[in-house]
């Protein structure tokens, strides 16, 4: 646990991608199995363990740290781990031989929620700051520490000398502590068996297009549909659906598992249903009402009745044991659409090509949509293979502009992490009527990101001297400061008092130079709904 902990600590510290991916390699190369496998698994967001929340740590800190101190000092830090680790009382004798994190993992595994709170306290106490730190983000399952799961991926792949597209593609049939993928990347045995195993295979993804322009003989036009990107993989008869990030998400969308009439690996959009508006194809609500079904680990029959899902699909990378990725996207593209006769539409359809006679046309194709379930463009070179990872010249993504609109800053709260010192997290409204008339503003979004460190301890230091009140960790500011928003889309509400969500919000500018009463109205957002 030693080692595992001045690695997390020192990643903290790092800024440097390089720098976080030499730690990461050397010490997987350095530790021996199967601890390197539980860390690992740790970095990634692998490991689960149900008995241990936040709330857990919180409650054993409060029963043993001032309430009030803990609060203020949890508020200040940003950060739980962080604040536990260092107000954890010091046991008066210091263990010498502090648990492994094999063994950490099997307490926390055997622990439920009634253990939870008897057993953490001794094992607490095993460790110093740093270890304790480990321990807390370990159990909890919240690293942020600027590592992300692709990140650790490549630095094994680095550690060993192997190929990151491989790792990925093991990774997702192998279990934590995946003793047989350190015995191949480190020791040079047989790459793990996972051919029966439905595996997860890494993306193709596209680079912005920005102000390049591209020839249409050349590129085919997609729609670039407003849902996640899914990966629907079926072997010898079992089904799985993995997320972007090759999460398995099956459980989630169980109405997609046993549809698939054949062995494939296809690649596309997961939507729900929705009352057809806009656009050619239609058929797909808005995000909003994707975004209800996303993350449970239970699915109600009636929300399967209400918004069934359904998978828009891309690309075809395996059929029935045939890999198709290296051949042609016009190729691949033929196999798809042969293949459409044999899938049922309730639960599968194709995305259309959007066709242009140039670049210009397609361009005015782009700006006359505005339906909720289409973020914008996606170009794909025809000669394209389908390639892990970001390849330039090959797909590029063109986003439709965001909308744009005047909200007055209302309440702020502070970040996490480097932000933690700083109120940058924060809360906008719109005008419910005229303002000259006494209207109130209504919350319609938040934001934290869209603005330079050098704007942000300006808008600090705006927070701390427009302070009306306190509401725990929120503070009131006095309405004197206009944001332009960008957003993506908006939907109807009923969490909200405005009766609006945004999609996708940031700060586009601070508007330091505009009067309070001429930002937008309640109404000009309301009728921008697409629902």
């Amino acid at each position: 646990m030693k080692a595992f902990s001045t690695l997390l600590d020192t990643l903290v510290y790092t800024t440097s991608r390089n720098r976080k991916l030499a730690l990461i390699a050397e010490y997987l190369r350095e530790t021996p199995d199967p601890d390197r496998g539980w860390a690992l698994a740790a970095l990634t967001g692998e490991l689960d363990f149900p008995a241990v929340k936040s709330s857990t740590i919180r409650n054993l800190m409060k029963d043993r740290v001032d309430p009030v101190l803990w609060t203020l000092s949890r508020d200040f830090v940003g950060d739980t781990a962080e604040t536990a680790s260092l107000l954890w009382p010091e046991p008066g004798v210091v263990d010498d031989d502090p648990p492994s994190v094999s063994q950490v993992v099997e307490l926390l595994s055997s622990l439920n929620r009634n253990t939870a709170p008897k057993e953490l306290p001794g094992l607490l106490d095993r460790l110093d700051p740093n270890g304790r730190f480990a321990l807390i983000k370990l159990a909890t399952g919240g690293m942020r520490i600027g590592v992300s799961a692709r990140l650790a991926k490549t630095a094994f792949a680095l550690a060993f000398d192997v190929s990151v597209e491989e790792v990925e593609e093991y990774w997702h049939a192998l279990e934590a502590p995946y003793p047989t993928l350190f015995a191949w990347g480190a020791d040079g045995a047989d790459p793990p068996d996972v051919s029966n195993t439905p595996r997860f295979r890494p993306f193709m993804l596209a680079h912005p297009l920005e102000d390049t322009k591209v020839d249409l003989q050349d590129y085919a036009a997609e729609w670039k549909w407003d849902g996640i990107r899914v990966q629907l993989v079926r072997v010898g008869g079992e089904t799985r659906l993995y997320s972007r990030s090759g999460d398995d998400i099956s459980a989630t969308f169980p109405e997609l598992l046993d549809v698939l009439p054949l062995d494939a690996v296809l690649d596309g959009e997961l939507l729900v249903r929705g009352d057809v508006q806009g656009g050619e194809q239609g058929g797909a609500a808005s995000f909003n009402a994707l975004q209800q079904r996303l993350g449970r680990k239970t699915v109600s029959k009636k929300m399967l009745a209400e918004s069934p899902a359904f998978v828009r699909l891309y690309d075809a990378l395996i059929l029935e044991g045939n890999d198709l990725r290296e051949q042609l996207w016009t190729d691949r593209r033929t196999a798809l659409e042969a293949l459409m006769s044999q899938m049922p539409a309730s639960h599968f359809d194709l995305s259309e090509i959007v066709e242009a006679r140039d670049f210009d046309h397609l361009a005015q194709i782009r700006e006359g949509t505005r339906d909720d379930a289409i973020e914008g463009l996606m170009l794909k070179a025809k000669d394209s293979p389908y390639i892990a990872g970001r390849k330039v010249g090959y797909w590029y993504k063109w986003k439709r502009d965001p909308l744009l609109i005047d909200c007055v800053l209302m309440y702020a709260q502070r970040g996490s992490g480097k932000r933690s010192s700083f109120y940058s997290d924060y809360t906008f409204g719109c005008w419910d009527g005229d303002p000259d008339e006494g209207a109130e503003l209504l919350p319609v979004g938040k934001a934290y990101s869209g603005f330079t460190d050098a704007e942000l301890k300006k808008l600090d230091k705006l927070v701390r001297q427009t302070t009306l009140n306190r509401f725990g960790p929120v503070r009131e500011v006095e309405r004197t400061l206009v944001f332009e928003v960008a957003f993506d889309s908006v939907h109807s509400s009923k969490r909200h008092k405005s009766g609006l969500a945004m999609r996708f919000p940031r700060i586009h500018r601070i508007r330091w130079d505009k009067p309070v009463h001429e930002a937008d109205r309640i109404e000009t957002i309301r009728a921008l709904i697409r629902d």
